[in-house]
């Protein structure tokens, strides 16, 4: 991952701004399953990863924020009482965050701001969701405003959704916000109620970054959420009450088939399947039937490829790879797609020698160097404990 240490950050913050920070941390996901549910307000599989992006943060004396990326090696700042416009860049999160917590009325302050992440960007693992978290915990923190973390989820949603443009549903945000350390978190995206599902020690959740990014992520996401939109339109002709696919059984969507063109019946498809297959995933979760929730991945993998059509040629590469080693039971693509991670889960007493089967493999066929580690649950959004 990133040689980039967070300790550091303190001593980075003085030198470049002066005064003595405050330190907070917000971590990435990985989803073990239910894609592109979230915003069909239906059911996911999220836990908190203890890769985290962080957010260094002092008061200034006027309105003024001004950021630093440790990553980028990159500046920008802005004035609070101005209006904002999007830039297409990565300071849109943070300007987004500023926008949308001053539209819910929270007297901010000015700020020197300093973010370290050691996330990937852009491998699915929501990087995004966590500098939006960290840093509106942090602006929060120092205006001395109580911090409701369910509200903090939405309004780092909004900002994504309504500033950077990007549709996305909460599950990101939210799980930032709350995540349980040792545990994925079920989580009823219409609700926003959730539990806890502990991961069993005799398990390894493992991540594999493929290390592409297809850049039409952004915009067939988007369409995807308008094709499931267009495919409750339809439905609601003939099913009372629907909302979202959430609303719709398997029954219920082969019983109407008729009604949807052939796209559309597999967008919304794979969206009323994955939510069944993520409320027995829990289930198989909870009685340590890892074989069944193996199962239950890797047909969750299919249904994205074939259906939902957001994998692509690495990410199926790389998942027929990772069910040929030992001791895993299941493997999918893990977050928007068109690149990015695939999760595995690995029994514990192999994990240690899946990347040394899997990595060369995958270097082989692509020539690329993928990044490979073992994911345990961390706990959410917070002051960083170093």
């Amino acid at each position: 991952m990133q040689t980039l240490d967070p300790k550091d950050l303190p001593s980075l913050f003085r030198q470049r701004f002066g005064g003595e920070p405050l330190v907070f941390r917000a971590p990435g996901r990985v989803n073990l399953i239910g894609e592109h549910t979230d915003y069909n307000e239906g059911f996911v599989l999220p836990a908190a990863l203890d890769l985290a992006t962080y957010a260094a943060i002092a008061p200034r004396h006027d309105r003024v924020i001004r950021v630093h990326s440790v990553n980028l090696n990159s500046d920008f700042s802005f004035a609070l009482d101005e209006g904002q416009s999007r830039r297409g860049d990565w300071s849109d999160y943070i300007r987004g965050v500023a926008v949308e917590l001053g539209k819910s009325g929270y007297r901010l302050l000015g700020a020197d701001i300093m973010v370290l992440s050691t996330l990937p960007m852009g491998s699915g693992l929501s990087a995004s969701a966590a500098l939006e978290v960290a840093v509106g915990y942090a602006l929060l923190s120092i205006a001395s405003e109580k911090v409701d973390l369910l509200e903090l989820a939405k309004i780092c949603q909004r900002a994504e959704n309504d500033f950077v443009g990007m549709r996305c549903g909460i599950m990101d945000q939210f799980i930032s916000c709350h995540g349980v350390e040792g545990s994925a978190l079920l989580l009823d995206c219409r609700s926003l109620e959730s539990k806890a599902a502990p991961i069993d020690p005799s398990v390894r959740i493992v991540i594999c970054n493929t290390m592409v990014h297809h850049h039409l992520a952004s915009s067939e996401f988007n369409q995807r959420r308008r094709d499931c939109e267009t495919a409750v339109a339809l439905l609601s002709q003939r099913i009372e009450g629907i909302k979202a696919l959430r609303d719709v059984s398997v029954a219920q969507l082969e019983r109407h088939a008729a009604l949807l063109p052939p796209l559309i019946f597999k967008r919304a498809w794979h969206v009323v399947t994955e939510n069944a297959r993520t409320l027995a995933a829990v289930s198989a979760l909870e009685s340590r039937n890892f074989a069944e929730l193996g199962r239950l991945m890797n047909a969750s993998h299919e249904s994205l490829r074939d259906d939902y059509n957001v994998s692509c040629t690495e990410l199926d590469l790389m998942v027929e790879l990772a069910r040929g080693a030992p001791g895993v039971y299941g493997a999918r693509l893990t977050g928007g797609g068109f690149g990015g991670c695939v999760v595995t889960l690995v029994d514990a007493e192999e994990a240690a020698h899946f990347a040394e089967i899997v990595g060369p493999a995958y270097t082989n066929a692509t020539g690329l160097s993928p990044v490979i580690f073992t994911c345990f649950p961390g706990p959410g959004v917070g002051p960083a404990l170093f």
